[in-house]
């Protein structure tokens, strides 16, 4: 008897979720614990697990699919899976080949009725591809076109997976689904098809098609939303790195053994940022209606770049926190982004961010602001550049910082006192310790 296989709880005020991508396919043994599908939430990707050993029997819910908690995705049989496509697989080659030319014949139509469409089911019923194929594999020949019965399977057992379609779809120079009859005249007047697209000219080949995961999605939602929502704005100033730059050099090696934790210049912001938060307050809020929230605590959203997209996870607490704690809570928080092992609690809540685009090399950006906080910081790459001193011409490591503010909370003579303050702690580092 086979067990359906549900969505899972996704966690608080998350309702629903799309199918990433089957690990195990239609047939194949599984054994306990081992994943079967991986689920794409707004936040969050995460792996459905199977319960017990056996078959991975059907597949409901194809790539892409939206899933709700709850909702059966699948079922787990019993058996090692190798049985029945085995049988089918094993039988004598003569049989066989007599079998798939008995199924493939088409029955004799009348003249008067259009030639059907070939599909991903065989003439009398049956699955021309022999069960080799999931329901996500299937829909997709059927749309295009393709006889399963034709397509060499790559997969285990000879099973035919996505990329043997989408094979066959780039050889035969299509890139979309065969497009639905010409409409009747209609005033004396044929209607005419849809222009094609340029990638029928001959460029198929040239060309791949993604799907857009479900995180990426809602990144580009949420930033669309940012930039219509508030009134946002950018301020920029410049610090001389000189004197955080000496202090790392002369204090990292001893920092990291007594702490284990490598002293780099995430810490130093952090803590710059907590001081110019309790200097300019309104920077650490949130706007709710016709009310300003101004929050006393300091969760600091910390931007990390994965291969799905750019997540915020959060340092609770920042300015309880050691040099060495922030350090350390950034590292663990980077590692679980990139191992995709954020928490929801990881991600929600943050009061204000920083973001480093000049690990990338970037020189001067505009970051957009995590809603609903308020402003967003910005670090650049270090670059020497020649300043003036004392009347001197000197050369310095110098960064440009960006603050985005919400115009709407924020006046520009805030924005611009809060980088200067950043710049001043920054300059005199060991003011951090009495500031942050």
């Amino acid at each position: 008897m086979a067990d359906e296989i549900h969505v899972p709880e996704l966690g608080e005020s998350v309702a629903d979720a799309t199918v990433g991508r089957w690990l195990k396919q239609e047939g194949e043994a599984v054994s306990a614990g081992d994943a079967l599908v991986e689920l794409e939430t707004d936040k969050i990707n995460f792996e459905v697990e199977a319960e017990h050993d056996g078959v991975l029997e059907s597949i409901a819910k194809a790539e892409g699919d939206t899933v709700t908690v709850g909702e059966v995705i699948g079922t787990l049989g019993e058996g090692n899976g190798s049985a029945p496509q085995q049988e089918e697989t094993e039988a004598p080659e003569e049989e066989a080949s007599s079998e798939e030319a008995a199924e493939e014949q088409p029955e004799p139509e009348a003249e008067s009725e259009p030639e059907a469409q070939p599909s991903a089911e065989g003439t009398n019923g049956h699955r021309e591809d022999g069960g080799r194929a999931s329901p996500s594999v299937r829909k997709l020949a059927e749309e295009y076109g393709i006889r399963l019965a034709e397509v060499e399977g790559s997969g285990s057992g000879g099973r035919i997976t996505r990329d043997d379609v989408e094979r066959l779809i780039r050889q035969q120079g299509t890139t979309s689904a065969p497009e639905k009859p010409a409409e009747p005249e209609q005033d004396g007047k044929a209607q005419q098809p849809a222009p094609q697209p340029a990638a029928q000219n001959g460029r198929a080949d040239l060309e791949e098609r993604v799907r857009v995961s479900r995180r990426r999605q809602t990144i580009a939602q949420r930033l669309v939303e940012s930039q219509q929502t508030a009134a946002m704005l950018t301020t920029f100033n410049e610090v001389d790195m000189s004197a955080v730059m000496a202090l790392r050099k002369r204090r990292k090696e001893s920092f990291q053994e007594r702490t284990g934790a490598r002293l780099g210049f995430m810490s130093f912001f952090a803590k710059a940022a907590i001081g110019a938060l309790k200097a300019y307050p309104k920077v650490n809020a949130e706007l709710q209606g016709n009310e300003l929230v101004l929050k006393k605590y300091y969760d600091l959203g910390v931007a990390v770049s994965t291969e799905e997209g750019l997540v915020v996870p959060v340092v609770r607490d920042a300015d309880r926190k050691s040099f060495a704690e922030i350090e350390g809570g950034i590292a663990d928080l980077a590692v679980k982004a990139r191992e995709g092992k954020l928490t929801l609690e990881d991600l929600t809540g943050g009061t204000f961010t920083i973001t480093n685009g000049g690990i990338f090399g970037s020189l001067l950006s505009t970051p957009i602001l995590t809603m609903p906080q308020v402003a967003i910081l910005g670090m650049h790459k270090i670059q020497d550049r020649p300043m003036v001193v004392d009347g001197e011409v000197q050369v310095r490591p110098m960064m440009y910082l960006a603050l985005s503010y919400d115009h709407r909370v924020i006046d520009g003579s805030e924005a611009v006192g809060f980088l200067v303050r950043i710049k001043e702690l920054i300059e005199d580092p060991e003011s951090l310790l009495l500031e942050g």
